[in-house]
């Protein structure tokens, strides 16, 4: 625990995580689909921006401080939905949402979680949102909503990017399975689900297939949008003519995303995209990205291309098989602490002054 509390980057974490993790569960959380080329790109893309600086500003004091659907948080980092936090974790869920709102952030729940959403909010001492799949069954959905309402949920989050998983070939490799004592218990309105055991990654995309709907389209986003009162986070989008109609189809929020370079490998990366999404986007529905976030000026490089927040999944990952509870504290201290040192050093003292300009110094600063 006190190697994790004293690491200095994500990447620290990241080895701790390896050293830790069997070798399945490591592969499961780092691997992409096919060549992994997309995963790959998501953190280059970052990297390869430049920062044009101010200077000569007053920075003395900064303030992280943003609102997410309403939500005031203390940073623009939320945590994004992972699978199988118990694969890391022995508290699994209830420690990443303990630190979360330790934090002073918002936790989102994946479907695919080991702990019951019921259990996760109770846990809670900030928002929780669930993230969402459309299953074929829409009385299902329905009633899985239904669920999510009751137990308190702030937002759902529909990931439109899988109709069906991608292949990834280290899961393959491994005949990648859950340990028996776990289940996806977020599946159903009746919370249970057995694909446990001996159930390989071709197990439990024949799995999904059988449950979701790969003919969802945007009419389904307006049903969705009908039979709920908490906001829709569309997520998922790498195209801003799919921004374009998310909003029309009602979404209160978009995820720029290509689930961590998980699905179709070769999909741009999203910092690649961010910047034209967000001029569609504009004021008309909040925006926020995921996809290779590891440093602060990461994420001060997503907010000045337009993006409200940042969402961080396999770096919280890290953190949790390190040290659980406080490995995932430690990551999002370590984000929070280079975002306060980025923003001073880029003449940045609020999130409101970080602008366009400082990626793009020949152009307008986008509204946000």
């Amino acid at each position: 625990m006190t190697d994790a509390l004293e690491t200095l980057s994500i990447a620290d974490l990241e080895r701790l995580a390896e050293a830790r993790l069997t070798p399945m569960a490591w592969a499961y959380y780092a691997s992409g689909a096919d060549d992994e080329r997309t995963l790959a790109r998501n953190e280059a893309a970052w990297r390869e921006r430049a920062l044009h600086y101010r200077v000569l500003v007053d920075v003395a004091q900064r303030d992280l401080a943003t609102t997410a659907l309403g939500s005031r948080i203390a940073m623009p980092v939320i945590v994004a939905p992972t699978a199988f936090h118990r694969l890391a974790c022995g508290d699994g869920e209830l420690a990443t949402v303990a630190a979360a709102g330790d934090a002073g952030t918002i936790f989102t729940l994946s479907t695919l979680s080991n702990t019951r959403v019921e259990e996760v909010v109770a846990a809670a001492s900030g928002p929780v949102w669930f993230q969402l799949y459309v299953y074929k069954d829409r009385g299902a959905t329905e009633a899985l909503v239904r669920r999510v309402e009751a137990a308190g949920a702030k937002a759902l989050v529909l990931t439109v990017d899988a109709p069906l998983l991608g292949r990834r070939e280290r899961d393959v490799k491994n005949r990648f399975a859950l340990p028996p004592e776990l289940g996806c218990v977020n599946l159903t309105a009746e919370g249970y689900a057995n694909v446990g055991g001996q159930i390989a990654e071709s197990g439990l995309a024949a799995y999904f297939a059988s449950l979701l709907d790969p003919s969802l389209n945007w009419r389904d986003v307006s049903w969705l949008r009908s039979i709920t009162t908490l906001p829709i986070v569309v997520k998922g989008l790498v195209r801003a003519d799919d921004a374009q109609r998310a909003i029309d189809h009602g979404a209160a929020a978009i995820v720029v995303s290509n689930h961590g370079g998980r699905q179709l490998d070769t999909s741009p990366a999203t910092a690649e995209v961010l910047a034209p999404i967000a001029d569609v986007v504009a004021d008309r529905a909040e925006l926020f990205v995921d996809g290779g976030i590891r440093r602060g000026t990461d994420i001060v490089k997503a907010l000045a291309l337009g993006a409200r927040a940042v969402l961080v999944g396999r770096p919280i990952l890290w953190g949790l098989a390190a040290a659980g509870r406080d490995g995932v504290a430690a990551a999002l201290a370590i984000l929070r602490r280079e975002l306060d040192l980025a923003m001073a050093l880029c003449g940045a003292p609020a999130i409101a002054a970080i602008t366009r300009d400082l990626v793009a110094p020949s152009a307008p600063a986008s509204p946000r």
